[in-house]
């Protein structure tokens, strides 16, 4: 739920915050962030280091980067959020601050919190902002959830899968390394 529905908020609020606070601005929208588990980082860090490592063993000009990473995802000052991976193959998008437009490829670990935003909103959100790929990684529902939104396919899987990437077609991901029980 948002923080605050009767006011509209900007990037500049989100640079305001206390240190150590963290959170996503999604149409004016402040949606606060809790920390991740255990098991949201190990997740995280294995994903994203195959990714790296894929990416340089491949000679590839895309960048993977994990949270905390800024994306101003629409190029206004209304829509900041901070996807657990991204992937940009466009090296004109990387700046400074984050990540100026649609990565090609995201990838978020829905924690309790954020489940409502990773299903829906951010689903919406990265479509129409021009993301090329989506996973959503939820270990508690056992399931991760992949939209294609080029070929327009979907993929649903669970923890004992491979899972082959689209941007990437020999790139796969075996997610039964993790032991959810």
């Amino acid at each position: 739920m948002p923080l605050v529905e009767e006011q509209t908020y900007t990037v500049e609020d989100i640079y305001k915050l206390p240190d150590g606070q963290r959170a996503e601005l999604i149409d004016g929208q402040l949606f606060d962030m809790a920390p991740p588990n255990t098991l949201h980082q190990r997740i995280s860090t294995r994903l994203s280091a195959s990714i790296v490592q894929y990416i340089q063993t491949h000679g590839g000009r895309c960048e993977a980067f994990s949270a905390p990473f800024a994306v101003f995802l629409n190029e206004d000052d209304k829509n900041y959020v901070e996807p657990d991976i991204s992937v940009i193959c466009n090296p004109d998008k990387i700046t400074e601050n984050g990540c100026v437009g649609a990565p090609d490829w995201i990838i978020e670990i829905v924690s309790p919190g954020s489940r409502r935003r990773d299903y829906m909103i951010k689903l919406f959100k990265y479509r129409t902002a021009g993301v090329r790929e989506y996973w959503i990684v939820d270990s508690e529902k056992d399931r991760i959830l992949i939209y294609n939104f080029e070929s327009e396919d979907t993929g649903d899987y669970t923890f004992s899968d491979s899972v082959r990437a689209g941007i990437y077609p020999d790139f796969t991901f075996d997610f039964s390394q993790f032991h959810l029980g």
